[in-house]
């Protein structure tokens, strides 16, 4: 019930993801106006996790899920309200709170009902409904962009965002009995022990140089396939959520057999090359190839970076580990919409693909000398017991 729910929560809100810089560009906004669309979002989610993160350290999670869902659908229904584009941003930003808010609380939800045992698969599995929200949704998005107007799109992803609510108003939770047990007193807020897990920080390094690179994609890719003639660009999401729902569980089960660090090497690798695939697109066939790509390794690579996060993380500190994993991929595609908002002016969308995948080789790099910085002390521990 918890990933149906979820399920409706991503497909209402990844609905708006891709249509949103070309609607604001619609109103007469610059290229780093359409950048800050997707930075002011990610902005207000990294400022707002570490509050609920805290929260989640001596509250149940039922009121805390509500709270965030019926928050994302009230924003959401005001967006039709303003074409003056400073006033939409504003909006942005505060749907970013309330954004940072939701998906931190239901993946610690998550995370509270799956045996530690099996986290990756478990979390792969809960990670399918972020996944076909953030693929499948995008495609209707664009789709009723395309076909219809505005306020028809924020109408549908309104009435998802309403049966969300209702699944998630359902569903039997299950707070951790160290979390019962403590009370707000005997907790001190800081705000960056609130934003910083120091025990699993790796991971989430790594999350916000790959969703740097992926951030190129998030916040142009509609705006690419209308610069090139490419007609289904939607065909890039539906392919990658095909994938993705096939290789996410096999990722899951490799995870708790194997351990994360090739797993993620070989997700980067394959990432890298549907970003260059999709750099070259100009027909419907680059666009498949890519997607299945992306499918296959971003799909995969997500929920192997919050496993991998997680598995790190004392139970009591689960809701803090999240929200840093969350604020890493707002973090990531936050500054990475800021940043090639800016080159977006002065190189064509296809270069700006090329260049963003860099960040992955970067990812790729830092993973492999980390790995081996491990296995040296480890040979030096040996050593001296020896």
């Amino acid at each position: 019930m918890l990933m149906v729910g979820n399920l409706f929560v991503f497909m209402s809100f990844q609905m708006l993801i891709p249509t949103l810089p070309p609607y604001i560009k619609s109103l007469g906004a610059s290229g780093l106006e359409i950048g800050l669309v997707t930075t002011l979002f990610s902005i207000g989610a990294v400022l707002s996790r570490p509050f609920i993160g805290f929260m989640l350290e001596y509250k149940d999670r039922k009121p805390l899920v509500i709270i965030g869902v019926v928050s994302l659908l009230l924003i959401t229904v005001i967006y039709p309200l303003s074409s003056i584009v400073v006033i939409f941003l504003m909006f942005r930003f505060v749907h970013g709170l309330a954004w940072g808010w939701s998906t931190t609380v239901n993946g610690t939800a998550a995370v509270d009902v799956v045996p530690k045992s099996r986290l990756g698969e478990g979390m792969g599995y809960y990670g399918l409904s972020i996944t076909i929200g953030m693929i499948i949704a995008p495609s209707l998005g664009i789709y009723l962009f395309q076909v219809t107007t505005f306020t028809n799109l924020i109408i549908t992803s309104s009435v998802l965002g309403v049966i969300a609510i209702v699944l998630l108003a359902l569903v039997r939770y299950q707070t951790p009995a160290v979390v019962k047990e403590t009370k707000k007193d005997d907790l001190k807020f800081s705000y960056m022990g609130s934003l910083i897990e120091k025990s699993s920080w790796f991971p989430a390094f790594i999350t916000i140089m790959v969703t740097f690179g992926y951030g190129s994609i998030v916040t142009f890719i509609v705006i690419f396939g209308e610069e090139r003639g490419i007609q289904h660009i939607f065909l890039f999401y539906l392919f990658n959520a095909i994938m993705a729902s096939i290789s996410r569980p096999v990722a899951g089960k490799w995870f708790d057999d194997h351990g994360p660090k090739g797993l993620v090497l070989f997700c980067i690798a394959i990432t890298f090359a549907g970003m260059w695939a999709l750099s070259f697109a100009h027909s419907d066939a680059l666009i498949i190839v890519s997607g299945i790509l992306f499918g296959v390794g971003f799909g995969s690579l997500i929920p192997t970076l919050q496993s991998w996060t997680l598995s790190m993380t004392p139970d009591n500190r689960r809701g803090v580990a999240n929200g840093m994993f969350f604020s890493s991929i707002d973090l990531g595609i936050g500054l990475s919409g800021l940043v090639f908002g800016v080159l977006a002016q002065f190189v064509d969308i296809g270069v700006l693909f090329q260049i963003s995948s860099f960040f992955l080789v970067l990812a790729f790099i830092v993973a492999v000398m980390q790995g081996r910085k491990q296995q040296k002390r480890r040979r030096l521990g040996q050593a001296r017991q020896a």
